[in-house]
This record gives structure tokens, C-alpha cells and sequence, in this order.
């Protein structure tokens, strides 16, 4: 063989080993380019779930916790109307309660002389219960009522009681306040239990400042009933 044929046959060899080289290049290029990709596409599309996630994550905490106040807030608005309606309650009882009740003619007193006692300073026995107070001292209501006799001569009673107060009360008893210095209501005015009525004094038969206190059977004298005895029964501390 001559040396051009051979020179020939390695020539075309050459070529041949070079275009094999540059297509499998080219494959690996173009399988590289496809495998970047598909992982370029596999991360978007991993990125979009998770973000997707989140936002439905985040929806979802967020209605919940709309819904845990919305609650807080229903049970917050119950819990106040059911105080508001305890108290209303409780506020109309205390009401009822102390219309109900009956309470010391004063407040501050020493007991002196008691009803049924004998002595020269009644003409009969005595016809009340008698509080030792001041010249001055606030007088109340013991119950709630209307006032029927109020005035001098013991409110028609006779001069040994001196100014005096009668009141009617709805369970048909009444209450009689004498020998008073100043009477601050009038006849047919209605007074609430532990109302100012009146000051006490020493005016008609009296020994002293005090208050001559009675509860009768009717507005007039003569039908006293023992006073103390009476207000015990009504829970009164005399």
C-alpha cells in the first residue's frame, strides 16, 4: 500500500472519531440541558405548593382566631347580662326587703321608761316604750306609711304628748312619735321606711329630751300595744 492511501485511511478516520466525539457531546449537552430544566420546573413547582400551603395555613389561623373572639366576646356579653340582671335582681329585692322591713325610731338611744309601766308620771300606765336621746336627734320612720295626725296637743292625742306624728302603715298598725321640738312632715304625706320625720324634744309631759314611741292598733290613744315586743318580732335589735 502506497503511503497516500494510508495517509487516506487515517485522515478519514480522524474525522470519523471527532464526529463521534462532538455527537455524543451533544447528546450529554442536550441531556444536560433537559435534566436542568425538568429540575428548574420540579423546584417551581415545589415552591408554588408550599407557598399555596402557607396561604391556606394562614387563612385557616386566621378564621380561627376570628372565631375564638367572636366566642370571647358572645360569652363576655353573657356573662355581663347575667350580672346586670343579677344585680336588677338583687336591687328589687333589697327594694321589697326594705319596704317589708321596719327599723329603730333613732339611732343612738338608751332605753328608759317601757311600755305598761306604773309611775306618777302617767295618769295610767305607760303607753309606749320611751328612747332617751338628745334635744335634736333625727327621728324616722320605723315603717313605711302615711302620715295621719301631725301637729301640737299630741296631734289631738292630748297636751301630755306635745307635738306628735300618727302613721298609718298597709298592715294596718300604726306608729306614734311625741313629744317632738319640730315636725318636718304633713297629714297625708306618705314616708318611706327610715324617712326623716321629725327632731326629737322635751315638749308636753316630759322629765327630759327623749322620744315617746308607740304602735297602735288604731290612729288614737288608747289602743298601744307594746312597742318593743313589736319591733323584736320584725327583726329590730331594741
Amino acid at each position: 500500500m502506497s503511503k497516500r492511501v494510508t495517509s487516506r485511511k487515517s485522515l478519514t478516520s480522524m474525522v470519523r472519531t471527532r464526529a463521534a466525539v462532538l455527537a455524543v457531546g451533544l447528546g450529554a449537552s442536550v441531556v444536560l440541558g433537559a435534566g436542568v430544566a425538568t429540575a428548574a420546573e420540579t423546584g417551581l413547582s415545589s415552591s408554588g405548593t408550599v407557598t399555596a400551603a402557607n396561604a391556606v395555613q394562614t387563612q385557616a389561623a386566621a378564621q380561627a382566631k376570628a372565631a375564638a373572639a367572636q366566642k370571647a366576646a358572645a360569652v363576655k356579653k353573657a356573662a355581663a347580662v347575667k350580672k346586670a340582671a343579677a344585680a336588677k335582681a338583687s336591687a328589687k329585692k333589697s327594694v321589697a326587703k326594705k319596704a317589708a322591713s321596719w327599723v329603730d325610731p333613732v339611732a343612738k338611744y338608751t332605753l328608759s321608761a317601757s311600755f305598761n309601766q306604773a309611775g306618777g308620771m302617767w295618769s295610767h300606765k305607760h303607753s309606749g316604750q320611751d328612747f332617751a336621746v338628745p334635744q335634736g336627734t333625727n327621728v324616722v320612720a320605723a315603717h313605711g306609711g302615711t302620715v295621719v295626725k301631725a301637729g301640737g296637743n299630741g296631734a289631738g292625742d292630748g297636751p301630755a304628748y306635745g307635738n306628735a306624728i300618727v302613721i298609718k302603715h298597709a298592715n294596718g298598725t300604726y306608729s306614734q312619735y311625741a313629744h317632738l321640738s319640730r315636725i318636718d312632715v304633713k297629714i297625708g304625706q306618705v314616708v318611706a321606711t327610715g324617712q326623716h320625720i321629725a327632731l326629737s324634744g322635751n315638749t308636753g309631759n316630759s322629765s327630759g329630751p327623749h322620744l315617746h314611741f308607740e304602735i297602735r292598733t288604731t290612729a288614737n290613744y288608747g289602743s298601744a300595744i307594746d312597742p318593743a315586743s313589736f319591733l323584736r318580732a320584725k327583726g329590730v335589735k331594741v
